[in-house]
């Protein structure tokens, strides 16, 4: 190939299925970037509108260098043959394509896949004699400003450095962060590790883990290297945060007991919440918050407690409260701190966001 094309790879979705499409194409994205290789194009067409078929793939061969082809299987033969007749060569039985002037693979968006994203990066290290490693830095709460202002500070410090194969990719998962770091392996090392020491410095308070791990698994870690035993009590979050850590192996070594107290009557029989308290502050309100922490806390089988509640919608309740409000309790050793959120969105998003903003402020006071 000859390499003088200004442009990577390009993605060509033929499908009229548009959602399963869509999630097809996000998952071959996601899969080629822990590869270290983005998309410079995704072309998404229904494939009963041949011009258009025929006008994207010509697109892609003449002005790509590689291109990956997602279709129904039924496509298979129609389109190998008709891009083998313009590139004058052939797709082997994986369904590689290796030309003078373009690769070209070739996936399913239906049925079973004989390529995978390894394959597909095997050939594009091959043909670029690049590999690529990866620094994750993970973080809770950030505002989304703070991230924007030190991304652009991090890129700013790659163009000073003439270092433009940094790429920066960030997920989030309801105030969840996964920022990955992807450089060559001809990337100096003192460049990233002053890249991560900007990223740490700047989100310091938000940060929980400098590598690829969950922040579920990473509390655990915290609290199987302290030899602490969990406690949890939940109102408005459901289960959720016990669910989370219950569903990372190993768990039992370190989680003691988990109470989904909904009812104001389930909060003072089991917790020995205050009805007075109840009654005067409302059961969203520090207060009980604090109270359900400390229940959890006088077993004295555990040492550290967690406690939620809140108000997650889509309504009120029969108070003024706002939908969002919501009060976290962490105990630790008896010391207990409650924290309170006005979160947004749905019903769903305040829950999960919660969750998070719960696990992570246990792995905050633990640290």
């Amino acid at each position: 190939m000859s390499g003088s094309k200004s442009s990577r790879l390009a993605m060509l979705i033929f499908d009229t299925r548009r959602s399963l499409s869509f999630s097809a194409g996000e998952e071959w994205a996601k899969e080629l970037a822990g590869g270290g290789y983005y998309f410079d194009k995704i072309s998404k067409v229904a494939f009963d509108s041949q011009d258009e078929i025929v006008r994207s793939i010509g697109d892609g061969v003449n002005n790509y260098e590689n291109v990956l082809i997602l279709c129904p299987a039924q496509m298979e033969e129609t389109l190998k043959s008709y891009i083998s007749g313009l590139c004058g060569s052939q797709f082997d039985s994986v369904g590689i394509m290796r030309s003078q002037n373009v690769n070209a693979f070739m996936a399913f968006t239906d049925g079973v896949n004989r390529i995978t994203s390894k394959d597909i990066i095997s050939v594009l290290n091959s043909e670029y004699g690049e590999s690529f490693a990866r620094s994750y830095i993970c973080f809770v709460g950030a505002p989304y400003n703070l991230i924007n202002e030190v991304m652009g500070q991090a890129k700013k410090l790659c163009d000073e450095n003439n270092s433009r194969e940094i790429l920066f990719n960030v997920a989030e998962s309801y105030g969840d962060f996964r920022m990955e770091i992807v450089y060559s392996d001809v990337t100096p090392k003192m460049l990233v590790d002053r890249i991560i020491a900007l990223v740490v410095g700047k989100l310091g308070d938000y940060v929980y883990a400098l590598e690829d791990i969950t922040l579920a698994a990473q509390l655990i870690r915290l609290l199987k290297l302290r030899r602490m035993k969990i406690g949890i009590a939940e109102s408005f979050t459901g289960g959720g945060v016990g669910k989370r850590i219950v569903d990372i192996p190993g768990a039992s070594e370190v989680y003691y007991e988990g109470l989904n107290t909904y009812s104001n009557t389930a909060k003072m029989l089991r917790l020995g919440v205050k009805e007075m308290t109840l009654k005067q502050c409302g059961a969203v309100s520090a207060e009980v918050a604090y109270q359900m922490a400390e229940g959890v806390l006088s077993t004295g089988n555990c040492e550290v407690s967690v406690s939620t509640t809140g108000i997650a919608g889509p309504a009120s309740d029969n108070t003024s409260k706002p939908v969002g409000l919501a009060f976290i309790g962490v105990g630790v050793d008896g010391d207990i701190a409650v924290y309170k959120f006005n979160f947004t969105g749905d019903r769903k998003k305040v829950t999960e966001t919660a969750i998070n903003q719960a696990l992570f402020l246990t792995y905050k006071r633990l640290k």
